[in-house]
């Protein structure tokens, strides 16, 4: 009885050392010696500052910018509150929105904008016919909230509104572009995509104009 009792305890530290200390430190040395970049969270700078991560998605309002796709995490883009709107695509409230008004005039809190608003401001900042085609990127939220890319398609259409807002010509504004898009991964998974933060941070370096100032970068606190 006693034999077994320490052969059991025994067996539990070992274990707890093996698998509980051992294996992970050797995991992380691991991953520190042969993937250092994405051991400290695959992080991005520019002017030798931390401002994103290439894996979350995070919101750019100016025009000089490509914006990412829309997004119900916590407030929009909270890394903290990561999720979709849990709608279905039947939804009244998820094609419409929800438009209320308080006693007072002002805008009722639970107001949600709709596929249609989302739609109409993306046709009106890119300066586009009311009846354009959009790919579904551009209106529909991810189910995460912080998707950090979006479709080649989504990109293009954005092209003339950022070299308006930056004095160049969209040709060039339309090659960067080219120039950031994925492939499908082995050639067969996934969709092409562009990496929203990486393609704003190469639009710094190498288009710079004096109508852009700093680079309108959030995350979930704010601007950096």
């Amino acid at each position: 009885m006693f034999r077994q009792i320490v052969s059991a305890v025994a067996m539990v530290v070992v274990m707890t050392v093996l698998t509980g200390v051992l294996f992970p430190l050797g995991i992380t040395a691991m991953a520190q010696v042969f993937f250092p970049f994405q051991a400290h969270g695959s992080l991005l700078k520019a002017g030798g500052r931390v401002v994103g991560s290439r894996l979350i998605g995070q919101n750019f309002s100016r025009a000089a910018y490509f914006h990412s796709r829309p997004s119900a995490a916590g407030n929009g883009y909270d890394a903290s509150n990561s999720g979709g709107t849990n709608l279905g695509p039947t939804s009244l409230k998820l094609i419409r929105g929800v438009h209320l008004k308080r006693k007072d005039g002002s805008d009722d809190p639970g107001n949600f904008d709709g596929i249609a608003d989302l739609a109409s401001a993306y046709r009106a900042e890119n300066g586009l016919d009311s009846t354009a085609l959009l790919p579904a990127d551009a209106v529909a939220r991810s189910p995460s909230g912080l998707d950090p890319e979006i479709s080649p398609e989504n990109a293009q259409l954005q092209c003339a509104r950022v070299a308006r807002a930056r004095g160049v010509g969209a040709e060039l504004v339309r090659r960067l572009v080219q120039a950031h898009t994925r492939g499908r991964q082995l050639g067969l998974l996934g969709e092409p995509r562009v990496n929203v933060l990486e393609l704003n941070l190469e639009l710094d370096r190498g288009i710079r104009s004096p109508r852009v100032a700093a680079p309108a970068v959030r995350n979930s606190k704010g601007s950096l």
